[in-house]
């Protein structure tokens, strides 16, 4: 027994628990490209086919030795870590080359604003946050419109040059003084109350069923999945969740949102000599929260039907768009965002996982002009984000991205759809057992049909349980020495996100390997799961 087993679990041995239950819970001791090392009992190590890839966020593999070079020479200069409250232009130099690949995707020139942090779900909360912002700026500025227009009114009747209409005082419910005094001070008055009930409204958020944008205080509301959500909805925000898989149901569902929530402001105004009440539309988004490819959600596009209603809700809305590519990002589908494939035009984008070459942990959020609020500068930080480290990590990534004319988008491409193309022939032979296969590019989800009615006693109990797919990753690992999880939302789904270093050799291993688990399910024998090493 070396010193580190027999120490006490503390480091959150409940997890660890569940990880040994189904086999997962081995100790990986290097790794370089597709390849983890796992240490086996005897001390040796073993080679693993890794198709989890960090959730996504090994776009070129483990230890790129280009990536690695740049660390060592990051490191061996001593860059700074903690140079805060100076100037950073690398990172410019990163926000520059995001907006270069950006506009050329999109087709706009439109600047984006980058605010720099370390975590996916970091960087969602930094664009709620700042939406956030937008919003209770903007409706400062309505505010003070409304206030401004009321001061003309009231001078403009006091002065004799306007009266009031009628309908003014019924329509608020005021009765129209009588003598020399201020004729608006009642209606100012329950006007500002009616107002500022409106304005106090707290915020709505909108985001799709199957969505996953984080686990943090703000970003686990505008997570569909009830278990992370519901033990915390008193801290959170306000979220409203419409279908994303069916087209007719989310243009129906937005429709009603558009209805429920859009509230109005009251103004007068000063025309021809009279004042009247007149009605200004007051909206509570705050944003809408997408993935173009749901991951945790069991790998799930979003279709361009789909992407069209929302465009056109968000349009109408004023609702700013938030566009969660911190999955689906970073060349993954063969482009560097996932949604310029849908022709959608994101307010806002946040990206993290490869944009740290499996080296750093890195992400950003991307605002863009007509949005930005110069203050948030102020409001908003970070310790450890947009250091030297970080950000040249983050140039290098994006330098091998667009290398020889964007080689490793057409790479995700191709090896994306050799993969699938497998995935799809095990689909078809296996029909009674495999479900779908979907997805895009190296971002590819393998769903089985439920097990909750097995006749194995063994495979029905994983599946009622909610450890059907951790159970088949176990066997995977140690039956196949093929690494990959469930997603964790729809855990009949296996996630396959590899880099782009992809081979057929690699691909016919895991062939193999689901053709043999798709046997074991059709045949209902779980006797021969492996399950340890």
């Amino acid at each position: 027994m070396n010193a580190e087993s027999a120490v006490a679990e503390l480091a959150e041995p409940y997890l660890r628990g569940l990880l040994s239950s189904a086999g997962l819970d081995v100790e990986y001791v290097r790794a370089e490209g597709n390849t983890l090392y796992r240490r086996g009992e005897d001390g040796r190590e073993t080679p693993v086919l890794d198709y989890a890839s960090g959730y996504g966020s090994l776009i070129f593999g483990h230890n790129h030795p280009e990536i690695v070079a740049r660390a060592g020479e990051l490191l061996a200069g001593r860059t700074p870590v903690h140079a805060q409250f100076s100037s950073h232009p690398y990172a410019n130099r990163l926000a520059a080359e995001l907006n270069r690949i950006i506009h050329r995707e999109l087709g706009t020139g439109e600047p984006y604003y980058a605010t720099f942090a370390n975590s996916g779900a970091e960087a969602v909360e930094a664009a709620v946050k700042h939406a956030e912002l937008d919003r209770v700026l903007r409706l400062a500025e309505t505010m003070a419109e409304i206030a401004a227009g009321a001061e003309e009114a009231r001078t403009a009747v006091l002065d004799g040059r306007a009266v009031v209409l009628g309908e003014v005082f019924a329509r608020l419910g005021v009765e129209r003084p009588s003598g020399s005094g201020d004729p608006l001070e009642l209606v100012i008055a329950e006007m500002t109350r009616v107002n500022g009930e409106q304005s106090a409204k707290a915020p709505v958020f909108l985001a799709l069923e199957g969505g996953f944008h984080g686990k943090l205080i703000g970003s686990v509301q505008l997570t569909h999945n009830e278990a992370y959500r519901a033990p915390f909805t008193a801290l959170g925000a306000r979220a409203r969740f419409v279908p994303q898989d069916r087209p007719d149901a989310l243009r129906d569902a937005l429709k009603e949102v558009l209805e429920d929530e859009r509230g109005t402001l009251l103004q007068l105004v000063l025309e021809d000599g009279e004042v009247r009440l007149v009605e200004r539309d007051h909206s509570v988004f705050c944003a809408f929260l997408l993935e173009p490819i749901q991951g945790e959600g069991g790998i799930r596009p979003l279709s361009w039907e789909a992407a069209r209603h929302i465009q056109e809700f968000v349009d109408t809305a004023e609702c700013p768009l938030v566009i969660d590519e911190i999955q689906s990002g970073m060349g993954r589908t063969g482009a560097l965002l996932a949604s310029s494939h849908l022709g959608l035009r994101g307010d806002y984008y946040t990206l993290a996982k490869s944009l740290g070459g499996g080296l750093a942990k890195a992400s950003v959020m991307l605002v863009r002009e007509a949005r930005y609020r110069t203050q948030f500068e102020l409001v908003h930080s970070s310790t450890f984000a947009k250091d030297s480290f970080s950000c040249h990590i983050a140039l290098k990534v994006l330098e091998l991205l667009e290398a020889d004319g964007g080689r490793a988008y057409r790479q995700a491409a191709e090896r994306g759809a050799a993969l699938e193309t497998m995935l799809e022939k095990v689909r078809s032979a296996f029909p009674d057992v495999v479900k779908a296969v979907r997805g895009m590019g190296l971002m590819l989800g393998f769903e089985f049909h439920d097990q909750s009615q097995a006749e194995d006693e063994a495979i029905r109990e994983a599946a009622c349980s909610g450890m059907f797919g951790y159970v088949i990753a176990g066997h995977l690992l140690n039956g196949h020495a093929i690494r990959t999880f469930p997603t964790a939302s729809a855990v009949n789904t296996l996630r396959f996100e590899p880099s782009v270093l992809l081979t057929d050799g690699e691909i016919d291993r895991l062939e193999r390997a689901l053709t043999d688990v798709c046997g074991i399910l059709r045949e209902q024998a779980s006797n021969r799961l492996v399950l340890s090493s």
